[in-house]
């Protein structure tokens, strides 16, 4: 149960801190990397919603982490300005 929970985590951070990097090293323009991020997890969520919806649970709950990842990132842009 927990690892589940825990892959999804790891996967959705892995993927956004990957193609954060080389989308900054991309990109010009203010938080390049942050904004990759954003995209990434907003992708991250939309397949999990997306997915059938029994997975005792640990579906809803990565969504969560993600919707709390999300704004978390949202704040490091915002507090960069």
């Amino acid at each position: 149960m927990q690892s589940l929970k825990k892959r999804a985590w790891i996967l959705a951070v892995s993927l956004a801190l990957v193609t954060g990097f080389i989308a900054g090293n991309l990109t010009a323009g203010p938080q390049p990397n942050m904004t990759a991020a954003l995209a990434l997890l907003g992708q991250a969520k939309s397949k999990l919603q997306n997915a059938t919806a029994d997975k005792g649970g640990h579906r809803v709950k990565a969504i969560a982490l993600i919707n709390q990842a999300i704004s978390e990132v949202e704040a490091g842009i915002a507090a960069d300005k």
